[in-house]
């Protein structure tokens, strides 16, 4: 799990993380702004195969949102675009704002995003000049703290889904100020299972690799994929890396229940699903041999 810098892309680190492990299949949990930093949690190998089985996706932020700036970006790498000149909210006029952000909201993707529009990232169009329509998406905002507020900046906790921009809820914020806003700085402090304490900066990864220590780092995917968990016999593994359905053991879930299957020495070896009458077929597998790297 890497600390990621500023000034570093999700890209950048999936690219030095491949030299760092020596490997090709490497895949991130979850892009990071250019300008943000902290939690970037990687997948190696087989691992990313399990990506998107990972149950929890929700996201904890320390960020600051600087009030009576508009940007084009809604960050602070972006063109300023307009400047509040009259006087700035207090701080009970903040706080009031912000308690109507919590719970479930809309936010329409910012132009420059990764989301993409007949098969262009939005960032390519946006470079270009363009703005098209994007439609809104539902994210859920479980709490919003305020922890300071020092005129023109505001300093904010945040515990949200997967998929929530907090560029956009700094953006939305100004204009229900009616001042414009944009986010001056953020620092991602939880992605799903994985927290802060967990990372490690790109320079103190490369010095573990060349000490030959970065192994260590690695966690067991069936540790944090968050879904129950069922262990198999060799002949039921053998039977799903055949695209076969087996018979469910273990504790009672309800059918749809996605469970993580692993082999006597814990390796995850395929995702299932429990079907009505207490059948399993497999939603992604896993070769033993994969499963052990």
């Amino acid at each position: 799990m890497v600390d990621k810098p500023v000034g570093w892309t999700s890209h950048d680190v999936v690219d030095a993380a491949r030299g760092w492990f020596s490997a090709r299949r490497i895949g991130h949990l979850g892009t990071l702004d250019q300008n943000a930093t902290g939690v970037l949690p990687l997948a190696i190998r087989s691992s990313t195969k399990l990506i998107e089985h990972i149950a929890d996706r929700a996201k904890s932020y320390a960020g600051k949102v600087r009030l009576g700036v508009e940007t084009d970006t809604l960050d602070a790498a972006g063109k300023e675009l307009a400047r509040y000149d009259g006087p700035l909210p207090g701080e009970a006029e903040v706080r009031a704002a912000l308690s109507r952000f919590v719970g479930e909201i809309e936010q329409v993707p910012p132009m420059y995003s990764a989301v993409k529009k007949g098969g262009v990232p939005l960032h390519k169009l946006a470079r270009e000049g363009k703005e098209v329509e994007r439609e809104a998406k539902t994210v859920r905002i479980h709490r919003l703290e305020l922890t300071k507020y020092e005129p023109p900046d505001l300093t904010l906790t945040v515990d949200c889904t997967g998929g929530t921009y907090v560029r956009v809820l700094a953006a939305d914020l100004g204009e229900k100020l009616g001042c414009g806003a944009h986010l001056a700085e953020l620092r991602r402090t939880r992605s799903g299972p994985f927290v802060l304490a967990q990372a490690a900066t790109p320079e103190e990864l490369e010095a573990e690799a060349e000490a030959g220590t970065l192994l260590r780092r690695l966690l067991p995917p069936l540790g944090v994929l968050g879904l129950p968990a069922l262990r198999l016999e060799p002949e039921e593994i053998r039977q799903l890396q055949r695209g076969g359905e087996i018979a469910a053991s273990g504790p009672p879930h309800p059918p749809g229940t996605r469970i993580a299957a692993h082999g006597p020495g814990g390796e995850v070896v395929a995702i299932v699903e429990l079907k009505p009458g207490r059948r399993i077929r497999p939603l992604r597998v896993l070769a033993t041999s994969e499963a052990a790297h």
